[in-house]
């Protein structure tokens, strides 16, 4: 069938507008993560053995971990933004920082305002106490006062359960704040990651992890705007190929002394893209090609 010199042009115009109308996505894309420049991102620096402010500035598991990040996405950099966890959003979504790499916390709630990453690494609470007290459970803590990191999953549950189990809730903006609550006997406890508070414990013969709490599974992952989902994409198919070749199941036990356990988040490779179950995840995308 022959078509009309209005009608070719009609189609042609149509296809030209399509493509025009992409342009502004990609063109926003690229001036949010510029290929030719450092890759900026923000985390809080007071969380060992993730980031710690080191001789030669932060270093950590989750220093290399987003370095090597980096190196694979072809940045010629990394500049990691040291944030207090209580502004890191406000960071984020400033456009201060590309997306988060600290240790954060995969929740339906923040899955409404960005787009995670597959998850990295499963945690619950960790309880730190004096090395003379004990916690067999949360009703040793009536009467007592628990510190927490101010904005985290930790707040969030101790504020939850401050009625419950009978204890004041003090709240710091950094961790090593919070331990030295603990350390001067302003608090009786402090709640962190679990895997921050065992990495605490084992520098400091002052404090150990009285209690575990893994009832409420959950999973770190970095953080995006919803903008951001096409690059989201890319840090995805290198945290695939990362834990395919065995980089990030190295890095913990160089960091965290421990060969990660089987089915964890450190050793698995989540299909589609994002983190299953959560706004934002794409269940079906193409294999990683990793080199």
């Amino acid at each position: 069938m022959a078509f009309s010199s209005s009608v070719r042009k009609f189609v042609l115009s149509s296809v030209a507008l399509a493509l025009l109308a992409t342009l502004p996505l990609a063109n926003a894309q690229e001036a949010d993560h510029p290929g030719d420049k450092p890759l900026v991102v923000g985390s809080d620096f007071g969380v060992a053995p993730w980031i710690v402010r080191g001789v030669n500035g932060p270093e950590g598991f989750g220093v290399d971990l987003i370095n090597e990040v980096a190196k694979r996405l072809k940045r010629p950099s990394v500049e990691i933004v040291d944030v207090n966890f209580s502004a890191l959003f406000a960071a984020l979504f400033a456009k201060r920082i590309e997306f988060t790499v600290n240790p954060l916390n995969i929740t339906a709630e923040r899955a409404e305002r960005m787009v995670f990453t597959q998850p990295i690494m499963s945690t619950g609470n960790g309880f730190l106490v004096k090395a003379a007290n004990d916690m067999k459970g949360f009703d040793d803590l009536k009467g007592k006062a628990v510190a927490v990191n101010r904005g985290t999953l930790s707040d969030t549950w101790a504020t939850a359960n401050a009625a419950t189990y009978g204890f004041e809730v003090q709240r710091y903006d950094t961790f090593p704040d919070s331990v030295q609550a603990v350390l001067t006997n302003r608090a009786f406890a402090t709640i962190n990651e679990v895997p921050t508070t065992i990495y605490a414990a084992s520098k400091n013969k002052a404090i150990k992890v009285a209690y575990k709490d893994f009832s409420a599974s959950r999973n770190f992952g970095y953080a995006f705007r919803p903008e951001s989902v096409e690059y989201r994409n890319k840090v995805d198919d290198v945290l695939k190929c990362m834990k395919m070749d065995g980089t990030v199941a190295k890095l913990h036990e160089k960091w965290y002394g421990s060969v990660p356990e089987a089915g964890s988040a450190l050793v698995t490779t989540y299909p589609g893209y994002g983190a299953p179950n959560f706004k934002g995840y794409v269940p079906t995308a193409p294999a990683p090609v990793c080199k």
